[in-house]
């Protein structure tokens, strides 16, 4: 089984990562820890797709952000990569999925309600409605 773990700088990530250590074995079962930076805007039509130079000294953080996460992968005996993208998170996780052939995506969500659900959750929302693949949303819940 092949599992794209499409993670942010939150600590939410920390959730997703436990759901898929005591949900999944290890045997045959290979993860992708996906970590995408979103430009502001997007590249103007001269430049390449992905050119986003205020993103360069988010570039390193994310980087150890995924090699951490995938450590802690390889240490429960998983085998694992890790990657940093540049482009739309929701579409950079989808794309990814599909090219990789993944079978599951494994996303988090934060668990609010209303305006907050709208904007910090349409990423879940999206992967689940648009992934041509199975999709897991670990919810976590907003602490009172």
């Amino acid at each position: 089984m092949k599992i794209l773990m499409g993670i942010d700088d939150s600590n939410f990530s920390g959730d997703v990562l436990r759901a898929i250590v005591t949900q999944f074995r290890t045997e045959h079962t290979e993860v992708r820890v996906l970590h995408v930076l979103q430009p502001i805007a997007p590249a103007p039509p001269q430049m390449a797709s992905g050119y986003a130079p205020e993103l360069e000294d988010q570039k390193k953080p994310a980087r150890e952000l995924v090699e951490r996460i995938a450590k802690e992968l390889r240490s429960a005996g998983f085998k694992v990569d890790a990657a940093v993208e540049v482009g739309d998170i929701r579409e950079s996780i989808i794309d990814s999925a599909a090219a990789w052939r993944a079978d599951l995506i494994v996303v988090g969500s934060h668990g609010r309600g209303g305006i907050q659900r709208f904007l910090l959750d349409s990423v879940a929302e999206f992967v689940a409605r648009h992934a041509k693949c199975s999709v897991e949303i670990v919810r976590t819940p907003v602490s009172s």
